[in-house]
């Protein structure tokens, strides 16, 4: 399903990595309802397929045998009334993880990677989250870390009632640092990046996981008018099945 690909050292394998995680990503949280639509149990065996341009697709399987490259979980489509939609949601970023890593070292064992190589690549890898970890966020515990930025001071980062958060200006540099020491291992719910003290941020009120307002297309001048805010994720949730 993937085209040629000029990946020849260990950072070209791991921009093609972070390409496809991207765009996986992005069908599971930003995207999430076109996504969900995609799926549809009545069609045949799907996959779901990430590219390095960060887009994705939702298709059939290759036709050619062996495939060029790994291929994804097949049939992610018919479980997907048979379950709550975050348990299924989570299947499919467990596969999608397991995919990435797939694709990443077939590349490395076309191109001999030598052990030295493989470490390197592994280690790159390994230093962003899983695309289950941003699902999860390890929700319990990130929650509560995020849900500190609430309590602080005027010239920190405020959070109003509606649940969006409001950054203080940067000239306002006091406890800058340490807010951000503070949340910096906080990670956004959509693109899985750390917490960042100037930048626009809102909470879903639903799940209570954060996003950048830039993730998810809320303007902080668009938040001011949102009483109730529900990611793509839980805004989605009407059609999960108990």
């Amino acid at each position: 399903m993937d085209g040629a690909t000029t990946c020849r050292s260990v950072e070209d394998i791991f921009k093609d990595f972070r390409g496809r995680r991207a765009a996986l990503l992005r069908a599971l949280t930003v995207d999430v309802e076109k996504f969900y639509e995609e799926c549809d149990p009545e069609k045949e065996n799907l996959c779901l397929y990430g590219f390095p341009d960060e887009k994705w697709e939702v298709n059939l399987p290759a036709e050619e045998v062996p495939p060029e490259l790994p291929e994804p979980a097949l049939g992610i489509n018919f479980a997907r009334d048979g379950m709550k939609m975050g348990d299924w949601l989570s299947l499919v970023a467990v596969h999608s993880d397991a995919w990435l890593i797939s694709v990443a070292f077939y590349y490395g064992a076309r191109f001999l990677f030598d052990k030295s190589d493989r470490k390197r690549l592994f280690t790159m890898i390994n230093d962003l989250p899983t695309i289950f970890e941003v699902l999860s966020s390890n929700s319990k515990k990130q929650s509560k870390e995020r849900s500190t930025v609430s309590n602080h001071s005027s010239n920190k980062s405020k959070t109003n009632s509606k649940g969006y958060s409001k950054v203080a200006p940067k000239d306002e540099e006091e406890g800058f640092d340490e807010d951000e020491d503070e949340h910096g291992d906080t990670l956004c719910g959509a693109c899985g990046e750390n917490y960042a003290s100037d930048e626009f941020w809102i909470c879903c009120d639903i799940c209570e996981k954060w996003f950048h307002g830039t993730c998810v297309n809320i303007t902080p001048a668009r938040a001011e008018h949102i009483k109730h805010y529900k990611c793509p994720a839980c805004s989605n949730n009407k059609r999960s099945r108990p």
